[in-house]
């Protein structure tokens, strides 16, 4: 897995690349709260996200939590990605760009 963080603003944009599962999470996890100071907006870019587990799961939910009153989205899912989001219920409680 890959992330590439981009901050602008109140912005915070993460593309992550790649597999988001048990071995990669704490990285995205750690890389969020070390760059949430600030940020009035967080954005995960899963445009080449190829696979995200319940482990992944627990981080984004986590980081929308994270947000408080702040926004949070993700954008650019894969068909594969956003099937999982639509049967565990995230793409309900989640804001998909």
């Amino acid at each position: 897995m890959t992330i590439e963080k981009k901050a602008e603003g109140g912005l915070l944009k993460l593309k992550v690349s790649g597999r988001l599962d048990t071995m990669t999470a704490p990285e995205l996890e750690n890389v969020i709260k070390e760059n949430l100071n600030g940020a009035e907006k967080l954005v995960l870019d899963f445009k080449d996200l190829e696979y995200i587990s319940s482990a992944g799961l627990r981080v984004v939910l986590g980081a929308r939590k994270a947000m408080g009153n702040g926004a949070f989205s993700v954008c650019n899912l894969c068909s594969d990605v956003r099937e999982i989001f639509d049967i565990t219920g995230f793409s309900d409680i989640i804001t998909i760009e």
